[in-house]
């Protein structure tokens, strides 16, 4: 493991998301991974029960000590919450260009509850999109981003597009919250609209679909892919992950994050 990608990111101590799934994603793809936490949360498989806000000057004293010490190939953002925490994340990130980052917009958990307050959005959008070598919002998110009704391919399309005019290299928009049999992903990149199309596999247990996603693409991107392939690669991984998908609690449970190590992928 010589390259190295680092999640910034909240704590799900149930495993199936945030900075945990991240780091069973970069090992599973041969990525060394390390860690800021930017919140910690009391969440099971049923709900979140409560979240605790890092004090933004930590979360920045985290970035530093582990930028001062070991060389990041690749980055992903996960839950943020706070507008200082964004702000923060920006600022040391904005700071050092040659790491590519994957900004993955969590607005709020599968349960419900918000996982980004109403100021931080808009801070995201102005601070992070800019400086973000991908943005991975799913279709729910992309339609609080740009204002379109996300129900096809088109509006996929000229959602991903308007996300892009906010300053991110690049966009995927996820459509696992949309109807239907299949499940299609619009990636924009370069100008350019890349599908990403596959089966709907039929399991209750999705809990950290978009932070293992998200993480995937970030260790390809680690292991020098481009973003294509980065993101075909990904959803390959979230295939295997999806196929072994299993319970955990009572609640939905986790994707199988080591699926892809134990298949070869």
């Amino acid at each position: 493991m010589t390259v190295k990608a680092l999640s910034i990111a909240g704590f799900d101590p149930s495993g199936g998301a945030g900075v945990l799934a991240d780091i069973k994603t970069f090992a599973s793809m041969g990525v060394y991974g390390v860690s800021v936490v930017t919140a910690l949360t009391a969440q099971n498989t049923t709900s979140v029960r409560d979240v605790f806000s890092i004090p933004s000057d930590f979360v920045t004293e985290q970035l530093n000590t582990i930028f001062d010490d070991i060389k990041i190939n690749s980055a992903k953002t996960g839950m943020l919450y706070e507008a200082e925490v964004v702000l923060a994340v920006a600022k040391a990130l904005s700071a050092r260009p040659e790491i590519k980052t994957v900004v993955d917009p969590v607005m709020s958990a599968s349960s419900g509850e918000t996982l980004l307050k109403q100021g931080a959005a808009k801070l995201l959008v102005m601070e992070l999109f800019p400086i973000a070598h991908l943005v991975t919002p799913n279709a729910v998110e992309a339609s609080i981003l740009t204002g379109v009704t996300i129900a096809d391919l088109a509006s996929m399309k000229e959602a991903a597009k308007k996300i892009a005019g906010l300053g991110p290299q690049n966009v995927l928009v996820k459509g696992g919250h949309m109807e239907g049999d299949d499940v299609t992903d619009v990636l924009y990149a370069d100008g350019e609209f890349f599908k990403f199309r596959k089966k709907r596999i039929n399991t209750p247990h999705t809990h950290g679909t978009g932070c293992a996603l998200s993480a995937a693409i970030t260790a390809a991107l680690a292991l020098g892919a481009d973003i294509v392939t980065a993101v075909e690669t990904a959803e390959k991984f979230m295939e295997k992950a999806l196929q072994g998908a299993f319970p955990v609690g009572s609640g939905p449970g986790s994707v199988d994050h080591m699926a892809w190590m134990r298949g070869g992928g």
